[in-house]
């Protein structure tokens, strides 16, 4: 009788630390972050073959085609290559861990005049749509709305 209380409480035992071993793991798999890789940026080798004075088909053929190009330039186009790399934790909102731009651009000749490389630490936060509707007035705790009705009240105003 002993030996078999012994050997259920032993496998009981096992059990528990089975539980425990699958649920530490499956902890520390939903603690990894979810990482998602954006764009393209060009291999470093051929970063360095760009020089002053290349055309857009040398460009193109080198580095590939470009994420995105600005025209809007008076002098002339400008080619845009970005890649981006975010990080997502359980149900978080991403957030973006690694930015590159690199930026071409052209004469009005189509020959490159400038080029410039462009990291996470050079960029501003732009917020096109902020889904705010701006009021006016103050902005007062619930503390100071509280105290700031004391004494507005006279006892013989809802007569």
């Amino acid at each position: 009788m002993y030996m078999k209380t012994k050997n259920l409480q032993q496998a009981r035992t096992r059990v528990i630390r089975v539980a425990a071993g699958v649920l530490l793991a499956a902890g520390l798999a939903a603690c990894s972050p979810i990482v998602d890789y954006n764009g393209y940026l060009p291999k470093t080798e051929d970063l360095q073959k760009v020089q002053i004075g290349q055309s857009k088909a040398e460009i193109q053929a080198l580095l590939g085609s470009p994420s995105t190009t600005a025209t809007v330039s008076r002098e002339g186009e400008t080619y845009y290559y970005i890649s981006s790399v975010t990080e997502r934790f359980a149900f978080f909102a991403p957030k973006v861990v690694d930015r590159e731009i690199l930026s071409i651009s052209f004469d009005r000749d189509g020959r490159v005049a400038s080029f410039g490389h462009y990291g996470l630490e050079d960029g501003k936060i732009v917020n096109f749509i902020s889904r705010e509707t701006p009021t006016r007035g103050r902005e007062l705790t619930m503390l100071q709305e509280l105290f700031d009705n004391f004494g507005r009240f006279s006892p013989g105003a809802g007569e």
